[in-house]
């Protein structure tokens, strides 16, 4: 919740009444003084996602009371998911610029996602001035690449993310980078590759010569998340792929990855995307096509 409330149907993630029920969301904040931006957002439960907040001019507030710290250009945060929200303009500076990424992230983030300095439940990292500008160059592309109605565009963004998260991990000196068990891995490639199969973790044990019971500990340790919910993960992966390359029928598509019964695909597919598959290739069909008649429209000016 924040301190002003705006109609439901508010589209602009920089104002109150936003959603935020897509996998990713990304955007540049101004924040000047007495400017339309000029007030605190307030979450006191936080989001079900994360958020990285890179500043680039000015200083903002994060917290209040003994808690409270400022950012300032080159201070990168992430709010962990239900982390407590509460930032805003510092009184001290007439203006926060910042860039952001609101995200749901793949299941083998997990370890890139514990950052070490952790104050409240928001990770923080300062860049050089060098690396300032990298990341802001990352920031920019990612939202740039979200919003051009490119087929493939969450995807995209997603990968930008990806390698924006992989830059602060290597960036920063205290972070301890786990080396993956190769029969973690070779158990990873295994269930890819029965993705639409009921496959049990006694199966998957088997094949990497390992215990059911230390398969399951190993896999949750490594990559975060259990065997089941990372093969769901990369079914709705999957999934939102087909529904955006193919005019396949919904029904057949969940059964391509796994669920022969359609109105669970569709729960499932909702719970982790937030709109209905339907309604997740409705919009994508409309933002291709909405690039399309941008670039017809060029075209004829040229």
């Amino acid at each position: 919740m924040y301190h002003r409330q705006l109609p439901a149907a508010q589209q602009n993630p920089l104002l109150p009444g936003y959603p935020f029920n897509a996998w990713l969301v990304a955007g540049l904040t101004p924040v000047s003084a007495d400017g339309p931006l000029d007030f605190f957002v307030d979450r006191p439960h936080g989001m079900k996602g994360y958020i990285l907040n890179l500043t680039i001019k000015g200083q903002g507030r994060v917290f209040e009371g003994e808690n409270a710290f400022d950012c300032r250009p080159g201070d990168l945060l992430l709010f962990q998911p239900k982390t407590a929200h509460y930032y805003g303009r510092s009184p001290e500076s007439d203006c926060w610029f910042h860039r952001w990424v609101y995200f749901r992230p793949r299941a083998y983030w997990s370890d890139w996602l514990q950052w070490q300095d952790l104050h409240q439940g928001v990770g923080r990292l300062r860049l050089s001035e060098t690396l300032l500008a990298e990341f802001d160059r990352l920031f920019a592309s990612i939202e740039q690449t979200h919003t051009s109605g490119r087929r493939f565009a969450e995807e995209l963004a997603m990968n930008l993310l990806e390698r924006l998260l992989l830059r602060a991990v290597e960036e920063d000196p205290r972070s301890h980078q786990q080396v993956r068990d190769p029969r973690v891995i070779e158990a990873c490639q295994y269930l890819t590759s029965q993705l639409a199969s009921e496959v049990k973790i006694e199966e998957v044990a088997r094949y990497v010569c390992l215990s059911p019971s230390r398969l399951a500990h190993l896999f949750r340790e490594q990559m975060g998340v259990n065997l089941l919910r990372w093969r769901e993960d990369q079914r709705v992966i999957r999934a939102r792929l087909l529904l955006q390359t193919t005019q396949e029928p919904i029904a057949a598509i969940g059964r391509q990855v796994g669920y022969d019964d359609q109105l669970y695909f569709s729960r499932v597919f909702r719970k982790r995307v937030g709109i209905s598959p339907s309604d997740f290739r409705r919009r994508n069909q409309d933002a291709h096509d909405e690039l399309v008649q941008q670039e017809t429209f060029m075209a004829k000016g040229a």
